[in-house]
């Protein structure tokens, strides 16, 4: 099986919401099935099918966070340096607008553009692997082609 890259925290996050999972959603959503059940009739219980669709979800969540947790091979960014790979913190400015951003690349499972964890399997990230501070990179993206000058990598 195919390794999951990952950091630290992005795994810490996962294993977190999993305990989470197990230790407080799963009970409760077990207590809230036994208390439906009392109620009698389950042909019309809304709260019982609401209760057994929480499970499911809550069961194929842990299923799935079990299998990244399994699979994760984190990576320690501050072990790494030279040009852009897994971990890297990397801000561009936008050649057209002048807009500064700085991203993380990080794993599939931990990506969120709002905190700027860039998902490595991006169009952006791709473009960005191997390249270093100084270079140019050219993205397609939905919106049209895009250019980036790298002007800082960082990995902590």
């Amino acid at each position: 099986m195919e390794k999951i890259p990952m950091t630290r925290a992005g795994f810490d996050q996962l294993d977190e919401e999993l305990r989470e999972l197990k230790g407080i959603e799963r009970p409760a959503v077990i207590r809230a099935i036994a208390e439906a059940r009392e109620h009698g009739d389950l042909s019309e219980n809304a709260e019982y099918h609401a209760a057994r669709e929480k499970q499911s979800f809550v069961e194929g969540r842990i299923k799935e966070l079990e299998m990244v947790l399994s699979r994760a091979e984190v990576i320690d960014p501050s072990k790494l340096s030279g040009s852009v790979k897994f971990g890297a913190r990397v801000t561009l400015v936008d050649e057209d607008t002048e807009e500064e951003k700085t991203f993380q690349l990080v794993g599939e499972q931990e990506a969120d553009l709002e905190r700027g964890l860039l998902n490595v399997r991006s169009p952006l990230a791709r473009a960005l692997i191997g390249k270093d501070e100084g270079d140019t990179v050219e993205v397609v993206t939905p919106g049209g082609e895009k250019s980036y000058e790298i002007i800082a990598i960082k990995y902590a």
